[in-house]
Order: structure tokens, then sequence, then C-alpha cells
């Protein structure tokens, strides 16, 4: 797959993607539990109510306090990541002639994210939007992780997106908790958006988000009256940039102000990402941030 960088993903498995917070899963792994078991990490006691299991009272508590105690661990547990990348007509877009697009970008972050994902014993599924959404349930299979380099590989950027009413429907459709990446340009009213992530924190998912721009959407560095065409619906306008740039930038700061603090409030682990950025360096800040805020007990 021409979207994979073998000496990248030899480079970042030397990292651990973790999970800011605790999670549900099906078979012993690497992320902290949202439910109590028995490994070696001690969480807290308890009182000791009929029917637990003797062993785990703690006789130097007892010998102490005079009263029954339970020592309680943390279990670990594996995790299940759904990656939810944006496949709209406006993922086509870059502004350099010979380089690659905002969804070669995207693809690339969704394929290597899966790879490290699967081969630390996690489950990864995607969900692509764009009018119609194509889902893949979650796996930890070297099968599945090629069925998801394919879809990924056939997916072509084309028509409109709802990515508000996608995340609602998805917060809907998908309990207990997980790791839940956007890779997205996040065309939308971002009141709406930070609608729309709440939803997906009120159940407990781990929300991180590649918010995907490319460096002349913000810079609008045009010196001449250009016409600009919506990639999604092919409306026009046609307009002199030097007349309508201060409004233009303001208007970019001041949404990208909203949807920072929008996105600290309710906890989202939000990445502007230009597109000229190393999507290995982002890639690797990525984790070594969730690797400190896991062993900090998440958020």
């Amino acid at each position: 797959m021409d979207f994979l960088d073998q000496a990248v993903i030899a480079r970042l498995s030397r990292l651990q993607l973790a999970a800011r917070v605790p999670m549900l899963g099906s078979v012993t792994g690497l992320h902290r539990s949202a439910t109590r078991g028995a490994s070696v990490e001690f969480a807290e006691y308890r009182k000791y109510a009929p029917g637990d299991d003797l062993k785990f009272l703690d006789w130097r508590v007892f010998a102490r306090t005079d009263k029954y105690f339970i020592r309680e661990f943390e279990a670990d547990t594996n995790l299940r990541c759904y990656l939810v990348v944006d496949t709209s007509a406006s993922m086509k877009y870059t502004s350099q002639p010979d380089g690659g697009t905002r969804f070669d970008y995207a693809r690339r972050l969704a394929g290597t994210l899966a790879h490290l994902l699967v081969h630390q014993g996690d489950a990864v599924g995607l969900t692509a939007f764009s009018a119609k959404s194509v889902d893949l349930p979650p796996r930890h299979t070297a099968s599945h992780l090629r069925q998801l380099y394919k879809l990924l590989a056939d997916a072509k950027p084309s028509g409109e997106a709802n990515i508000v009413q996608t995340l609602h429907d998805f917060a809907e459709r998908v309990r207990g908790r997980a790791l839940v990446v956007i890779i997205s340009d996040l065309f939308a009213d971002p009141g709406e958006l930070l609608d729309a992530m709440k939803h997906l924190r009120f159940y407990k998912h781990d929300l991180a988000v590649f918010h995907l721009l490319d460096r002349q959407e913000y810079d609008f560095d045009f010196t001449r009256p250009v016409r600009f065409v919506d990639m999604e619906t092919g409306s026009d306008l046609i307009t002199d940039p030097t007349v309508v740039r201060e409004a233009y930038r303001e208007a970019v700061d001041n949404y990208l102000a909203t949807l920072k603090h929008g996105c600290a409030q309710h906890r989202v682990d939000y990445r502007m990402t230009y597109l000229d950025e190393s999507f290995e360096g982002v890639l690797t800040q990525f984790m070594l941030a969730r690797i400190r805020q896991s062993k900090k007990g998440g958020r």
C-alpha cells in the first residue's frame, strides 16, 4: 500500500499507543480497565462483603483496624479503536500541484495507526464517511488489517459530508468505551461540531481529533482575484483576496479558537495538523503525549 511507510512504522512501533482513560475490553492487554480485576497493580481498598474471595483480604489492615478490607487491583484490557475518516470531496484539496491531498495525509495517518494498534494486540475499526458511511467493525487479526487497508486504498473522496450527524449517529451506535480518532477537515459549524463531540464524550469515549488544514487555507496568501469553488457543492465565488483577507483571517482565527477551547473544555485530544507537517512527527507527538497522560491516570 503506497500510504504505508514501513520505515516509519518500524520507528513508531517502539512506542505504545495508549488510552488516556480506562477502557473496556475482552482480553488482557496493555490498557487500564474500567472494571476491577486481579492484576499486579494495586488500586484501592473496599470493605469486605459476604461472598468476597477471602484470598484478597488484607490481614495487615485487619491487624491495625480490626476491620475487614478487600484489596482491589486494576485489570488490564485491550483497546478498541475506531478510525473515523472523512472521505468527502473537500478531502481532495491541496494547494501544491505536486503535493499530496488532504485525503492522502488522512490515509497515511489512519493506515499507520491501524497497523500499530493491531500489532500491539488491540482491535481497530474504520468508519469512512461522506454522503454515505462505510463501517468496518474493530478486530485485531492480520486478515482484518488487510481488509482495512483495502478499504482505505479503494476510498475515493467524493460528495458532501455531514460530520455532525455522522458523529451523533456514531455515538448512539457504538457503546462501551473506545478510543475514537477523527481525521477530517472539520468543515462544519464549530458549535454543532462541539455538541457532537460532547455526545461522544458522554459515553466515556476517549476522543482524538486530527484537524487537517492546508497551509494556504490559513495564510490566504492569494495576490490576485481568484475563483473559489466549493468542492462538495460546486458553488463558486470570484473575489479579490486583498479585499477580504483581513475578515477571512479573523473568521478563521475565531473558528479555530472556538474549536480549541471547546475541545479542551470537553477533554477532547485536538490536534490541528498542516499538510506540510511530517506525519511521522505528528504521530510521534500524539503517542508520546498519550503515554504521559495514561501514566497520570487519564482525564
